[in-house]
């Protein structure tokens, strides 16, 4: 019978890339959370505002766009609506369709959040060395739009790292 105590852990054979993804990840939304929280948004917030100006789109589409489902769109939007940030109004092309319009103080902010979201990354990027930054994007690009472009169906749903709430 083996000896628990004794038993070596298997070798890595390869760099454990979920570690490594999960952990910048985490720690790069963390300092986007941060950085956004300190003019009202979060990053949720951020997404629907520039999506919703790039063009008439519903809250079904904004959700898709963002990965939420209907109730943290539904939550998110609520936000932006007493924020007067946004606000729900009719479809221009569909009338059973709602679409989420921008306002005008909706639009400021989400210029805004823009540039706090590329200041967050420049800085992440600007931790590697400047002939690093390109490859690194570029490898992240290919696997998100290759390999890992979709996720699969696992016998028991993954969860998402839980978020802390300060």
């Amino acid at each position: 019978m083996l000896d628990v105590m004794t038993a070596m852990s298997p070798a890595r054979s390869t760099p454990d890339l979920s570690f490594l993804l999960d952990r910048t990840g985490h720690v790069l939304r963390s300092r986007m959370a941060a950085a956004l929280g300190e003019i009202g948004l979060t990053a949720r917030m951020h997404c629907v505002l520039v999506h919703a100006l790039e063009a008439e789109r519903t809250q079904i589409q904004l959700a898709e766009i963002g990965d939420m489902d209907k109730t943290t769109m539904v939550v998110t939007v609520d936000a932006l609506e007493r924020a007067g940030l946004a606000e729900r109004r009719p479809s221009s092309t569909d009338r059973r369709a709602r679409i989420i319009a921008v306002t005008e103080k909706g639009a400021q902010v989400a210029h805004e959040s823009q540039r706090i979201v590329d200041r967050v990354h420049a800085e992440a990027l600007e931790a590697l060395p400047e002939d690093e930054r390109e490859v690194l994007t570029r490898a992240l690009n290919r696997l998100v739009s290759g390999h890992l472009a979709t996720p699969v169906e696992a016998p028991a749903p993954v969860r998402r790292a839980r978020r802390s709430e300060k």
